[in-house]
């Protein structure tokens, strides 16, 4: 029993000097026992030592282990701490550790992640999809595109269409609601790329195939986009893929885009969360930036357009943030 008090004091030292912002001898504690830091994932240990301010001792714990993205007992993050107390530096820094840290894995789990995909992908293409009154769901009841997203879609495509009578690419048609926007700029050659059975169905029955300078072109993006040409505008957005997929598609954008075009996509990474998202767009800029594009992003109000009334009777929600980041992506001048 004295052992297992001097245990719970010791802890609680420790907690003390965290909450203190006692680098030196949160570093001391964390070299004589490695395997205490990692025994409190979970727990609200990183949240408290940004509360601090003292960023020497988040990163002590970074460095033994405690993981950025770790969620406390209130589904919490470090992130989230920092911003809700006002410490934008302290934010910053977490998220370029964020960055670091997922850019790390990524580059030594590349090959498992694009098997993953391959599955992901065929899981979601042999499902049955339903058009519902302005909304796309597949048979869970998860939300493959919805009408809350027509106010964005219009920013996008006044985005990528500064004038009439472009040549415009869209990957993933949806409820249509992009390309009906970018049919409003007149473009002279529009080509939209559907993979789903159900949704290239739907597009024929509404004559999308009749219209004058539409081309479809039914399969993965992976296997009829080389046949595309290149284009003033591209969007993408696609269902059922993750960032990796995202950043696979990233590596034709310059092959697609003339010059002087524009690129976008549906910038929903990681949209329930405003940490792990401004994380994720950092990541998706910088792998942007290798390929020779550069990237801004435009902050547009969501203003309540995804409130819970629209979320009624679907499983999952994609999108919960206050403020959209739309990518705007431009092929960097030689």
């Amino acid at each position: 029993m004295d052992e297992e008090g001097d245990v719970v004091k010791l802890l609680d030292m420790f907690w003390d000097m965290v909450r203190g912002g006692a680098v030196e001898d949160v570093k001391a504690v964390v070299e004589a026992a490695p395997g205490l830091v990692p025994s409190l994932v979970g727990t609200s240990l990183l949240g408290d030592a940004v509360g601090s301010g003292e960023w020497g001792v988040v990163e002590v714990l970074l460095r033994a282990g405690f993981p950025w993205n770790a969620l406390d007992n209130d589904g919490k993050t470090a992130g989230e701490v920092a911003l809700a107390h006002g410490k934008e530096k302290m934010y910053r820094l977490l998220v370029e550790e964020g960055v670091r840290t997922e850019l790390l894995m990524a580059s030594m789990n590349r090959h498992e992640q694009v098997d993953k995909s391959l599955t992901r992908e065929k899981i979601f293409l042999s499902k049955t999809l339903v058009f519902e009154e302005n909304r796309l769901v597949d048979e869970d009841r998860d939300a493959v595109m919805m009408g809350w997203e027509e106010e964005l879609m219009r920013e996008h495509a006044s985005v990528l269409c500064p004038s009439d009578g472009l040549s415009v690419l869209n990957i993933g048609f949806g409820l249509g609601i992009m390309d009906r926007e970018l049919q409003k700029y007149k473009p002279a050659r529009h080509v939209i790329i559907e993979a789903h059975p159900d949704v290239y169905a739907h597009m024929v029955h509404h004559g999308w195939d009749q219209k004058t300078g539409v081309k479809i072109l039914f399969g993965r993006w992976q296997d009829v986009v080389q046949s595309s040409g290149s284009f003033d505008a591209v969007f993408f957005d696609t269902f059922g893929e993750f960032y990796e997929d995202l950043r696979e598609f990233h590596k034709i954008v310059p092959i697609l885009l003339k010059p002087s075009g524009i690129y976008s996509f549906f910038n929903g990474l990681a949209g329930t969360n405003r940490f792990f998202h401004d994380v994720y767009c950092e990541i998706a800029a910088i792998d942007l930036e290798e390929l020779g594009i550069d990237t801004v992003f435009r902050s547009v109000a969501v203003n309540g357009l995804n409130n819970a009334e629209q979320w009624k009777g679907i499983r999952r929600q994609y999108f919960t943030l206050d403020t959209y980041r739309l990518p705007i992506c431009r092929l960097r001048s030689s």
